[in-house]
């Protein structure tokens, strides 16, 4: 039951953006990072993106699959990091239910391009910040602490487990 609620809190989030800041890591302890699109996150709470099998994030990935994703909606005032683990996989079945026209920039041949193939990402954890109530209620908490010498009530902000 509680899987369920955390993977609820992950993608009633996630897809809310969409987009997020995609790391990898290099044998180098280096980190890459770009913007990628989410493409579906599964009932499971498994994350889904397209990518090019010959791109560096791949050959990253196929030498360190940690990564991290980082969501973020200043408009709402919500954020969202995932620590998981990165796979790439060649699935017809998925590449045909998941793809866009947004996907076709990058893949002219859809889903025949020979350069196409997924990531899926498995969360191990996941932080988030909710601090979505309105600016006037955000801000007028901030106010209250700094006169009060309390500190500001920002809304939810939770570590959970998958």
């Amino acid at each position: 039951m509680k899987n369920e609620k955390n993977i609820a809190i992950l993608k009633e989030m996630a897809e809310s953006v969409r987009t997020c800041i995609f790391t990898t890591f290099s044998s180098g302890d280096e980190f890459g990072s770009r913007p990628m699109g989410t493409a579906k996150i599964e009932d499971d709470g498994s994350l889904w993106f397209y990518t090019n099998e010959y791109s560096l994030k791949s050959k990253e990935i196929s030498k360190e699959n940690n990564v991290l994703l980082a969501y973020s909606d200043p408009s709402k005032n919500t954020y969202l990091t995932v620590k998981g683990k990165a796979e790439l996989i060649d699935d017809k079945v998925r590449k045909e239910a998941y793809f866009s026209p947004f996907i076709k920039a990058w893949f002219p041949d859809g889903i025949e391009d020979p350069r196409l193939i997924l990531i899926k990402v498995t969360p191990e954890e996941a932080e988030y910040w909710d601090a979505s109530a309105s600016k006037i209620v955000v801000l007028f908490s901030i106010l209250k602490a700094v006169v009060t010498g309390s500190t500001p009530d920002l809304g939810k902000h939770d570590t959970i487990k998958f």
